[in-house]
């Protein structure tokens, strides 16, 4: 499953957001991929922030990962950086799909 996301950043947070990925612990690295993802990806243009995640299942994901203190600590630093707080209950809040090129063939070419 992917889903994709968009979050916002508050102004003036990017140098303190991008400082904080690029030092991103390993244990909650070892705890995302261990609650079922397999990719996770964030793009930022200005304050906007674009995720797309690979993985099982996405409320599964979240709810192995809400309570778990490596996850917890990283989105109490995380969450100074953000408009809004992500609380782990709007496992519909992803992104549509609105149009994908498939390189196999079949729907969106």
């Amino acid at each position: 499953m992917r889903i994709a996301l968009h979050t916002k950043l508050k102004p003036g947070a990017e140098a303190e957001y991008e400082a904080a990925h690029r030092a991103v612990p390993a244990e909650l690295v070892a705890a995302i991929k261990d609650a079922g993802a397999t990719s996770w990806t964030i793009w930022r243009s200005g304050t906007d922030l674009f995720h797309v995640i690979d993985c099982a299942a996405y409320d599964l994901l979240l709810s192995r990962l809400a309570e778990l203190p490596v996850n917890v600590a990283w989105q109490a630093r995380i969450n100074e950086h953000l408009e809004a707080v992500h609380d782990y209950s709007a496992v519909e809040a992803s992104l549509p799909v609105m149009w994908e090129l498939n390189p196999s063939g079949g729907p969106g070419e």
